[in-house]
């Protein structure tokens, strides 16, 4: 194939590339942003690997082989709920890349024709790896968190933002002596060193009620690293992959910065500015418990019901049930709809895959802008599975972790149903003055075991 042929094929991938991102902004584009996806890929793989540049073909296919095996059975074995971990350690693969690419590319460095051009070389090494390792380590640790074997509450030690800048500032006296060094080993280790305990003290300052703007702050990450590799390669599709990856991941965890209320700069830089009091009290006042017989009599009483999903609803593989359930009420003319906070689970968009895998229709799915004022008006709000994202303390208590966080204000329904497995705290590690309102009641147990129980007295 020749290189005229290769950048054509690029130029096709980058256009499929596009078509997808703007598929995938929608849930009734999805499937098709997906397949825009794979062909954009295919093309990308097979131009590379049958260009005039490629050596090894042999290995090529083994490690293509190797991995897409990994890759498949993995994505068939994953649940849904286990989806966000599996995103965070697919970034870290690709910083690993990035790092390797790089110690590859400074080792066997091409020939430049200038000294300027052997510089941006060095530079582009350097930049690289440190991109790349920031995003290893960092995404290793967004899986611990997300997977529950690191501590969801952030990490503090002193002067923690102090040593953050400290990191930058030795790694930017490090690349100037990296270039002024013609390419330092020495250099190059001590800054992968400073990168990856740079990224694992990052990710590890931000608290779980954040996670899922780090997973897609991640994912901006793992794009610029792919797109320092593309330099490094010289592969242009790679770069403007990459920097499509980097710039729509900033862009969305600039979104859910501000759909939350908070600083994209803080977040990012590890939550700077934030002093927060983590709160775990497990008694603020009585709550009341009630059946699963009289929340189905209290949903047929009612006019209009909202249901507010979360993450519980999905570990519980609940969203059949609750679509049963919808379908049951709205047969009788009641009005159901759905409403979902931006950060419900721990993955932009989780809740709306979930609903729309169990056929929820799409136009009763409503995010919560859509549908915050509608709760006055509102008979019956299930929240099933939700704590953080329905917590009044984000309105009321300034000292809270997630205050300021905008949030499904269900309290306002005329009757709450909370369901829950015990009255423990959420991910943000905070309680929930919600379930010890007047108008609220819990319904403890299995979400799908008591969304089966009122369907069936439905």
């Amino acid at each position: 194939m020749s290189s005229g042929l290769v950048q054509a094929a690029y130029i096709v991938a980058a256009l499929f590339f596009i078509m997808s991102l703007a598929g995938l902004s929608k849930q009734e584009s999805a499937r098709s942003g997906n397949y825009y996806g794979i062909t954009g890929m295919a093309i990308a793989l097979i131009a590379t690997i049958f260009g005039p540049d490629a050596q090894g073909f042999t290995w090529v296919i083994i490690a293509m082989v190797i991995g897409a095996s990994i890759g498949i059975y993995y994505a068939k074995k994953v649940e849904m709920t286990e989806m966000p971990e599996l995103v965070a350690i697919l970034h870290s693969f690709v910083g690993m890349a990035a790092v390797l690419v790089g110690y590859n590319s400074y080792i066997d460095a091409p020939e430049a024709a200038t000294h300027a051009e052997h510089v941006i070389h060095l530079v582009e090494v350097f930049l690289g790896v440190f991109i790349g390792a920031v995003t290893f380590t960092g995404s290793i640790v967004a899986f611990g968190k997300l997977r529950g074997v690191i501590s969801s509450s952030p990490l503090s030690i002193p002067h923690k933002h102090k040593w953050n800048l400290a990191a930058i500032v030795v790694s930017v006296l490090l690349l100037i002596y990296f270039v002024k060094a013609d390419g330092s080993m020495f250099a190059l280790i001590i800054m992968t060193l400073i990168a990856f305990a740079f990224g694992y003290h990052l990710v590890a300052s931000i608290g779980g009620a954040d996670m899922p703007v780090v997973v897609s702050m991640l994912n901006s990450y793992s794009g610029w690293a792919a797109a320092a590799a593309g330099f490094m390669l010289a592969n242009d599709l790679l770069i403007v992959t990459g920097a499509l990856v980097g710039s729509s991941g900033a862009i969305l965890s600039y979104i859910m910065c501000k759909a939350m209320n908070r600083s994209f700069i803080s977040v990012i830089a590890g939550g700077f500015g934030q002093e927060v009091v983590i709160s775990t009290d497990e008694e603020q006042g009585e709550h009341r418990e009630i059946t699963a017989d009289d929340v189905a009599e209290l949903l047929k009483n009612s006019k209009s019901v909202i249901i507010t999903p979360g993450y519980g609803m999905a570990v519980a593989q609940a969203q059949y049930p609750v679509q049963d359930i919808t379908e049951k009420l709205r047969s009788l003319g009641i009005d159901v709809r759905f409403g979902i906070h931006p950060v419900a689970g721990r993955l932009p968009g989780h809740m709306n895959v979930l609903l729309a895998e169990a056929k929820v229709p799409y136009d009763i799915v409503l995010e919560m802008d859509e549908i915050n004022d509608d709760f006055p008006e509102t008979d019956t709000v299930l929240v099933i599975g939700a704590n953080d994202t329905v917590n009044p303390a984000a309105l009321e208590d300034p000292n809270s972790p997630i205050a300021g966080m905008p949030v499904l204000e269900v309290w306002n329904a005329q009757n709450v149903i909370v369901f829950k497995r015990s009255m423990n705290t959420g991910y943000a590690g905070v309680q929930n003055p919600l379930f010890f309102k007047e108008n609220t009641s819990m319904l403890f147990g299995d979400a799908k075991e008591s969304v089966d129980a009122i369907s069936k007295a439905l």
